[in-house]
């Protein structure tokens, strides 16, 4: 009886491992596929996106232009590619800049502790208590749109979140035998904080960073969506998508392409990052 227990456990153990496997390889595809448009966008493009044409307005894809044209004439393939790389760079540098000033925030305040770490955790809680998208408007009514306003109004932004979860892991992390045995062999504390503990915060930080990168995305094309981050004539998925709601029924070609590279992208990091944290 106990044998039949263990190997049912056993199997039920490697379904668990395959579903898993699964899902991170089809998160991984599916992040591939747009990183795949990104790069070879930074590169080359099927046509100049901002070169606009009155003979091709609203054309349905075809082998010229498998994405098919917009309301300008412009290539959509060629838009998406470059539109895709505007966002993920917008993204990748507002985690950057919420995951450095949150990794130093939370790593000061989770070793210390004291009243400085009360004082930065009740601005966080304050700052947290709000939805994103509005202290996002907040600051662009106050800054002003455009590409570089974004990165930093959604930079600080998402300083908190990585603040709170770096704070929790050195919370931990500083009772442990390994800190209190470097301790006892002189190391200081800034060599403790960023030599010993801050290696061992990598998976919980690495799950942070795809979720960040995934609300960056959404947060990014929520924006330029309400014509409050990328201009024109840049490409945003947001943007392209907040342009083409004006033609969905006699073009939805329009919407169809830069849609599903935000939901393929979204989709692919929330599956990789539900993974990593197993």
């Amino acid at each position: 009886m106990e044998g039949k227990m263990q190997n049912l456990d056993m199997k039920h153990r490697r379904r668990q491992s395959n579903t898993k496997n699964v899902s991170l390889t089809i998160g991984i595809v599916l992040v591939s596929v747009v990183l795949f448009f990104v790069v070879v966008g930074l590169f080359w493009t099927p046509y100049e996106p901002t070169a606009m044409s009155a003979a091709l307005k609203n054309k349905p894809p075809s082998l010229l232009h498998p994405f098919g044209t917009d309301n300008m004439g412009r290539d959509v393939l060629s838009r998406v590619m470059d539109g895709a790389g505007t966002t993920f760079i917008i993204s990748i540098v507002t985690v950057a800049i919420g995951l450095a000033a949150g990794t130093l925030i939370g790593a000061f305040t989770g070793y210390y502790g004291g009243i400085v770490d009360e004082i930065l955790m009740r601005l966080n809680d304050t700052l947290t208590s709000f939805p994103s998208i509005l202290l996002a408007l907040v600051f662009v009514s106050i800054i002003g749109t455009g590409k570089y306003n974004i990165i930093l109004v959604l930079g600080i932004i998402f300083i908190p979140s990585f603040a709170r979860v770096v704070r929790s892991e050195y919370i931990v992390q500083k009772e442990l035998d390994y800190v209190r045995n470097a301790k006892l062999l002189g190391a200081g504390d800034l060599r403790i904080m960023f030599v010993h503990i801050l290696p061992n915060t990598k998976p919980i930080l690495l799950s942070a960073i795809t979720i960040g990168l995934n609300n960056a995305i959404l947060a990014e094309a929520g924006m330029s969506y309400l014509s409050l981050g990328v201009q024109p004539p840049d490409a945003s998925l947001g943007r392209m998508l907040s342009e083409a709601q004006t033609y969905l029924l006699n073009a939805p070609w329009l919407a169809l392409a830069p849609g599903l590279m935000i939901v393929f992208t979204v989709l692919g990091f929330s599956m990789i990052s539900e993974n990593i944290q197993k």
